[in-house]
């Protein structure tokens, strides 16, 4: 679990890490540099869960050697789908990752939602229901591993 007491925001125990996977912890279908070391670290403190489209279909093998869960959605409503699944794990419990539109919905659900912004871009609509916006995976991931730079930005 990762814990901090943030003034305003209020006490954040996270158990899981649910991530968007393309454009999100990937760019071109290829996980960016300094991720995968990152979310082995993170995955000793919290379960880390996957959900994607997987747009370029390498998911399963660019996270290979990473100690996650991996759902790749099928069917339409993806960001109904992303956000049930938050749900049943108890939003709470829960920060986010995500970037475009299929992921405005888990970052509104989640207790913590971090938009991540690479050269694909991010979704207004994204953006909008994010707690924070970062400009990159490691940013995003730095985050949960040193808890008080969410506490410097989410406090009131």
């Amino acid at each position: 679990m990762i814990g901090i007491d943030i003034p305003g925001f209020g006490m954040v125990e996270l158990e899981h890490l649910v991530s968007d996977f393309t454009g999100t912890l990937s760019e071109d279908g290829k996980l960016c540099e300094g991720a995968a070391e990152r979310l082995n670290r993170l995955s000793e403190s919290i379960r880390i869960h996957v959900l994607t489209a997987d747009t370029f279909g390498k998911a399963r093998e660019e996270l290979e050697g990473i100690n996650c869960s991996i759902h790749i959605l099928k069917g339409e409503d993806h960001n109904l789908q992303k956000e049930k699944y938050v749900e049943l794990l108890g939003w709470i419990k829960v920060v986010t990752l995500g970037n475009g539109n299929n992921d405005r919905r888990m970052l509104k659900a989640a207790r913590v939602g971090i938009a991540v912004c690479l050269r694909e871009g991010c979704a207004t609509k994204a953006i909008r229901k994010a707690d924070i916006i970062v400009n990159s995976t490691v940013d995003a991931l730095d985050l949960l591993l040193h808890p008080k730079r969410m506490k410097a930005t989410l406090r009131f």
